[in-house]
Formats: C-alpha cells, sequence, structure tokens
C-alpha cells in the first residue's frame, strides 16, 4: 500500500468525525447567530472564549498534543503499554494540578486580561464587565479539554483516530443543548442570556474526556488521579511543551492581535472576523489536521527509528494531500461566501448587513487556507524529530509580521477601505510566510522534500479549482432571479455550486492528471467495497 493511501485512509476516518464534529460546530455558530446576532453580547463571548482558547493551545490540545505523543510512543516503543499506561497517568495527574493554579490564576487576573485583550470594549457600557464575566465561568474548560488532549494522545499513538476524532462532537453538542434549553433559564435567573453558551462550554469540554474512557479501557488504560511525581517522561514533554506553546501560539496570538485591534473598530467587527474565521477552520478541520493528526505517530515513529526516508515519504504524501483538499475548498469559499454565510447565520438577528461584512472577511482568510493547514503538520515533524526552536523562531517573526501588516492596514494604507477584512488578510499573508520559513528550515534539516512534487501538485490542483469555481459562479449568474428567495433559494444556490464545483472540478484534475487523484478514487473504492461486502 501506498504511503498516500496509508494517510488518506486514516485520514479518511479522522475527516469523517471531524466533519461531523465541524457541522454540529456550524450548528452551535447558528444557535449563537440566531439568539445573539453579531454585536454586544457575541463580541463579549468570543473575546471571553478566545481567552481560555489560547491557554488551551498553550498547555493542552496543541503544544501538549505535539509533545506529548512522540514522548509517548518512545515510551511505548522501549518500556511497554505498562509503562507507557503509568506516564499517561502521572501526565493527567500533573497537568490536572498545573492547570487548575493558573485556572485560580486566570480568574484572578480576569479584568486586567480582557483590557488587555479587548481595550475598545471599556468603552461601551457593560460590554467589558460582561466579558470578565464569561471569561470566569469558561476557565475551568482548560483542565478538562487537557485531559481530553492526553487522552486523545495515547489512543492516536496506539492507533485509535476515531473516537478522538469524534470527542469535540461533544463539545458542541454541549454548547448546542445549553444554548437551546438554557437561555430561558438564565433570563429567568436574571443572567445574562449569553451565560448559557459559556456553561456549554464547561459541559462540552468535560464530555470531551469522559467519551474517550471506554476506548482507552479497552486497551488497558485505568484512569486515576495520581500524586504528581518526577516522571522522566512528564519531564520529557514539559521541556518540549514550552517551546512548542510559544511556536504553536503563534496564529492564536495573532488572532488575539486582531482582536485587540477590532475591538476598536465598528461594533460587530470582532464576530464578523471570528465567524468567518470559524467557517474557514471547517476545511482546515477536516482536511489539514485530520491529515496531521494521523501522520504525527508516522512521523514520530521514522524519527524514534531514525529512519528520514520514510519520514520525508510520510511528510511530502501528507502535504501533498493537504493541497489536494483545501486549495479546491478555499477558492470555492471565497466566490461562494455570500450564499454560503447567509445560508447558515442569516437568521434571527444577523442580518444582511452581517453577512456581507462576515463573507468579506472570508475571502480574505480563504486566500492563507492551505497554507493554515499544511502549517500544522510542518510543526509537528518538527516535534516529531525533537526541534522546538525552529518553531519558536518561526513564531516570532510570525507574530511581529502579522502586527506590521495590521498596523499597515489600518494605518498608512486605510485609505484602502480594507477596516477589518485587512486584519483577516494580514492574518493570512502571515500564515503563508510562515509555511515558507518553516519548510526552508525543514529542509535544511533533512534535506530535499520533494517541492518540486508539492509544487507541481499545488498548481494543478489549484487551476482546477479555479476552472471548477468560475463555472459555479457562471452557472449561478445565469440562474440568477430565478431561485426562490430566503433560506430554500440559499440552500439551492450553496448545493448547486458545490455540486458543479465537484464534477468540473473532478474533471478538470483528471486532464491536468493530478497523481493524488488516484489516491483519493482508490480510497472511495476501497469504501465502496466495504459498504457492498
Amino acid at each position: 500500500m501506498s504511503e498516500e493511501l496509508k494517510v488518506a485512509r486514516r485520514a479518511g476516518v479522522v475527516g469523517a468525525a471531524t466533519l461531523l464534529s465541524r457541522v454540529l460546530g456550524l450548528i452551535r455558530e447558528q444557535v449563537m447567530a440566531a439568539f445573539f446576532g453579531a454585536g454586544f453580547a457575541t463580541d463579549a463571548f468570543n473575546v471571553a472564549f478566545r481567552l481560555p482558547n489560547l491557554l488551551r493551545d498553550l498547555f493542552a490540545e496543541g503544544a501538549m498534543s505535539s509533545a506529548f505523543v512522540p514522548t509517548f510512543t518512545a515510551v511505548l516503543a522501549r518500556g511497554g503499554a505498562d509503562e507507557a499506561w503509568a506516564f499517561g497517568r502521572q501526565l493527567m495527574s500533573t497537568l490536572l494540578a498545573v492547570l487548575a493554579v493558573i485556572t485560580a490564576a486566570g480568574y484572578l487576573l480576569t479584568p486586567w486580561l480582557v483590557t488587555v485583550f479587548a481595550p475598545g470594549f471599556s468603552a461601551i457600557a457593560g460590554k467589558h464587565e460582561l466579558t470578565v464575566y464569561l471569561t470566569r465561568i469558561m476557565l475551568p474548560f482548560l483542565p478538562c479539554v487537557a485531559l481530553a488532549a492526553a487522552a486523545m494522545g495515547m489512543l492516536n499513538a496506539r492507533g485509535s483516530f476515531a473516537v478522538p476524532a469524534l470527542a469535540p462532537t461533544l463539545f458542541n453538542l454541549g454548547m448546542i443543548v445549553a444554548g437551546v434549553g438554557l437561555i430561558p433559564v438564565m433570563r429567568t435567573l436574571g443572567q445574562p442570556p449569553i451565560t448559557a453558551m459559556a456553561i456549554g462550554v464547561l459541559l462540552g469540554g468535560l464530555g470531551q474526556f469522559v467519551v474517550q474512557l471506554p476506548s482507552l479501557a479497552a486497551m488497558g488504560f485505568r484512569f486515576r488521579l495520581e500524586i504528581p511525581r518526577a516522571h522522566p517522561g512528564v519531564r520529557r514533554v514539559g521541556m518540549l511543551m514550552l517551546p512548542a506553546a510559544v511556536g504553536l501560539a503563534g496564529t492564536q496570538i495573532n488572532l488575539f492581535v486582531s482582536t485587540i485591534i477590532a475591538s476598536g473598530l465598528e461594533q460587530g467587527s470582532v464576530s464578523w472576523l471570528w465567524y468567518a474565521f470559524r467557517l474557514m477552520q471547517l476545511p482546515i478541520g477536516v482536511f489539514g489536521v485530520a491529515l496531521a493528526t494521523v501522520s504525527l505517530p508516522a512521523l514520530s515513529k521514522a524519527a524514534v527509528d531514525e529512519d528520514l526516508p520514510a519520514l520525508k515519504s510520510t511528510l511530502s504524501a501528507t502535504l501533498r494531500l493537504v493541497f489536494l483538499l483545501t486549495a479546491p475548498a478555499a477558492l470555492w469559499l471565497g466566490v461562494m461566501a455570500v450564499p454560503v454565510i447567509a445560508l447558515l447565520y442569516q437568521h434571527g438577528r444577523f442580518v444582511a448587513f452581517d453577512t456581507q461584512r462576515t463573507a468579506a472577511a472570508l475571502v480574505m482568510y480563504c486566500v492563507g487556507l492551505p497554507a493554515f493547514a499544511a502549517l500544522t503538520v510542518l510543526t509537528r515533524t518538527f516535534y516529531a524529530l525533537g526541534d522546538t526552536r525552529t518553531p519558536v523562531r518561526a513564531s516570532f517573526v510570525s507574530v511581529a509580521l502579522n502586527l506590521g501588516l495590521n498596523l499597515l492596514f489600518i494605518g498608512p494604507l486605510r485609505g484602502l477601505g480594507l477596516g477589518h477584512t485587512g486584519l483577516a488578510l494580514a492574518t493570512s499573508a502571515t500564515s503563508i510566510a510562515n509555511f515558507l520559513q518553516l519548510a526552508y528550515h525543514l529542509r535544511r534539516r533533512v534535506g530535499p522534500l520533494e517541492g518540486r512534487r508539492m509544487a507541481n501538485t499545488l498548481w494543478r490542483v489549484s487551476a482546477a479549482a479555479a476552472v471548477a469555481s468560475v463555472a459555479s459562479v457562471l452557472a449561478l449568474r445565469a440562474l440568477a432571479g430565478r431561485l426562490p428567495g430566503g433560506i430554500r433559494g440559499d440552500a439551492i444556490e450553496v448545493a448547486l455550486g458545490l455540486a458543479l464545483a465537484l464534477g468540473v472540478g473532478y474533471v478538470a484534475m483528471r486532464v491536468l492528471r493530478v497523481e493524488e487523484l488516484a489516491t483519493v478514487e482508490a480510497l472511495i473504492g476501497s469504501l465502496r467495497r466495504r459498504i457492498k461486502g
């Protein structure tokens, strides 16, 4: 079996589970948009959630996973399952103790943190106070999701991907159920209705962890809290996590910079950027994160075995599949931004004006979508190699570049009228620059990376996707005025656009001889045989 097909098969499982989670995430965002629109309450919630979300990326799902999976793989290979499980319990116990302290400190520092990250909120009566209140409610989400990330890392290292990929659905379900069920309760209790969504974050974080325990138990792991000790594996993870946290935090820090600036722009800017970024995360999660997740154990094993050819083969296969799947998604989302956002969000208090503003931001985010997805793969490759310094240096460069571009677009170039969309464009430009510098440093570290082969895939796929996107737009323009209005018309427009893009794009890729298309075809054929058999 080719390396591409191995990666694609595993990524198919993770991608399907992630797609379910992302769909539920969109429903969650629809609940938010319908009940709260894009303004006072959603601005406050989005900033409040970004604070624990940043800590999650620093200490849990991002840095911890990248440091934990290679270490767990090494312990498992050298000491066996019992030693690996003991290491897992110690890591969980240590994480819980450390993050409990951080959560308590965060509670005390919340007013100051909100002032730093959203200084413009203080100019609007009650907005700063609501953000502080929501942040404090959601801070315990951090230890919950850290335990979930540790469980996910152990399952992935043992070759189990489906259940960890499904776990985030519990987070989205928690927010949906709370959003629908607790809003009236909050009103009865005299609390801000948006409080229901914050409670949903906590319920969802806890569910992410609990749902993975049966799968771990079936493999022989027994969860119990222990007194943290100086376990060598935990020390190794800690040593890798600190620089890894800095390296992986670049995107979140860049988003915070954008949030700080957007908080001083037109009211709703924070929410328009948030909705657009969340929608852009759909293909990144389904394709990019799925491929990065399934490739990390293989990359870690190749690094432990000092098998550079295997590592480069896995990396090349993964990145080419990332480009195959995300470049078409970026172009299609860019040209279909308005009908897609209208279909998903333009209900209740989310009006046509919000759709236009959010769509403009989405177009700018789509410029960097493939680079966003590929960055996850490259960063985890460095951590599989035990190199944490390079991503840290790259992160510092990206943060500086993002800040400079943000200030440029709202300062000297403000005459362009980009407004909040300039912040989205700066984020995309930064992701592309970060991808290029990481690829350069990785090539210096391990040698040639089949760069020409990857570039060949990217341009062929992009050309095919451009043809498909243009065909979709022209066909829909020909139908203008013939489609029904409202949500029904939006649904028909999006469905037709997607069908045309998939059909024309497939034919165009065949004509342009995109070699990775054969991998996808083989995967689909295998799935069909399994269903029939």
